[in-house]
């Protein structure tokens, strides 16, 4: 593996590692090894999931756990806070600005700096602005270090966010990504100023692994994919797949994912009586997504804006299914509309309109022709503008530039 050029060895930091939900920071690993850069995993914390998505395994960064801090109050711990005290160049200074925050987090951080100067990691750069931005932040201070992080959705919306706490984060980074354009318009009026630094890069697809196939011919199967939260939809889609058997429209319904609602959801199939219609196939590996996804005539994306503000910011599933060529109908929620373009590249509903969704379904499902159209379409669109190795370079263009500025500031000084 030939190093990429003039890029430092970056620490990827994260909440927890592996994510099923999360194939988007897989690829992106993935797309940054093939390209040379040297790599590390920083975790907070391990995986809960039962399931994985395949690609995992072909990672070849190693993956370190961060211990928690259930050791604050044993020596170990305090061995770990003087050796940092001792070592690393901003760590005194640190533990004043981190007097206000969890100490679990702190405790991490000291040991992500201190591994970070073990390893001869420069930079850091962690996935969502919550807890493993708080660490890396803090561990940036402690070992004068480099930090960005990518914003991605609950991170930025959902009612829970600390906006002084985001908005320092914002503020000492090196540089901030973010999925949409939506969320860049929401994060500078949000903050003004300081989010002049924040930058769109989308999440990218390995088109190579997403084979495209014209839907013309297809069985008339919706298929839908995701965690089973609110913000999903998928409630209103069952409705919609109701309404679809009220006008005796032949389709089948596939819906591809776990979570919290489940029961409900299968309550509301059985009140529809959609027993036979509507299935819910639980968490799948990404190879057999992809296969449901070849056999299917309409992918559905029902997104809305959950009652605690929580909302998807540019699901990586849609992209996927668009790459693929499946047709593909979703809502008018925050960056989706950036990637399907009404009547172009997809079908877009007014979110929680059921009565719109199964007429958009019923059209796409009784008209082969017009799904080859729109798939066809986003094919380019897809193709130009979501390609892993166009927007991972563009991640790594923004890790050159902020160690380039760090030296510049250390030689002027």
């Amino acid at each position: 593996m030939i190093p990429y050029p003039n890029t430092p060895r970056v620490g990827y930091v994260v909440k927890r590692y592996p994510r099923y939900s999360e194939t988007f920071i897989v690829n992106e690993n993935l797309a940054h090894e093939e390209a040379g850069l040297s790599l590390d995993i920083f975790a907070l914390r391990p995986s809960n999931d039962s399931h994985f998505q395949d690609t995992m395994t072909r990672v070849r960064a190693p993956v370190t756990y961060l211990p928690a801090s259930n050791a604050l109050n044993t020596s170990e711990c305090w061995d770990e806070l003087m050796a940092a005290v001792k070592t690393l160049p901003g760590c005194s200074a640190g533990l004043k600005a981190a007097q206000d925050e969890v100490a679990r987090n702190v405790y991490q951080a000291v040991l992500l700096a201190l591994q970070a100067r073990d390893k001869g990691i420069e930079y850091l750069h962690a996935h969502f602005a919550t807890s493993a931005t708080t660490v890396v932040r803090l561990a940036a201070l402690f070992g004068g270090l480099t930090y960005s992080f990518t914003a991605h959705a609950k991170d930025i919306f959902h009612d829970s966010v600390e906006h002084d706490d985001l908005h320092h984060k914002i503020q000492d980074a090196s540089s901030v990504v973010t999925v949409s354009d939506y969320n860049i318009d929401f994060l500078r009026k949000k903050f003004g100023g300081s989010a002049s630094k924040v930058q769109r890069i989308y999440n990218g697809l390995d088109l190579t692994r997403l084979p495209f196939s014209d839907p013309c011919h297809r069985p008339l199967c919706i298929v839908a994919v995701g965690r089973l939260i609110e913000k999903k939809g998928f409630a209103d889609l069952i409705a919609a797949c109701a309404e679809l058997y009220k006008r005796n429209i032949d389709f089948q319904c596939q819906i591809i994912g776990d979570g919290p609602l489940l029961d409900q959801l299968n309550a509301d199939i059985q009140q529809y009586g959609l027993q036979h219609s509507v299935k819910m196939l639980g968490p799948l590996p990404q190879r057999d997504v992809i296969a449901c996804l070849h056999e299917a005539a309409v992918f559905s994306a029902p997104c809305v804006v959950g009652i605690d503000g929580n909302r998807d910011g540019l699901p990586t599933v849609l992209l996927e299914a668009m790459a693929l060529g499946v047709p593909c109908i979703s809502t008018d929620v925050t960056g989706i509309p950036e990637a399907i373009k009404h009547d172009r590249t997809g079908i877009i509903v007014a979110q929680k309109d059921v009565a719109a969704l199964a007429d958009a379904l019923e059209h796409l499902l009784s008209h082969p022709q017009e799904r080859t159209r729109l798939a066809q379409q986003a094919l380019q669109l897809i193709e130009r503008t979501f390609g892993i190795h166009q927007n991972t370079s563009a991640l790594r263009a923004v890790f050159n530039a902020a160690t380039a500025n760090m030296l510049n500031s250390q030689k002027a000084g």
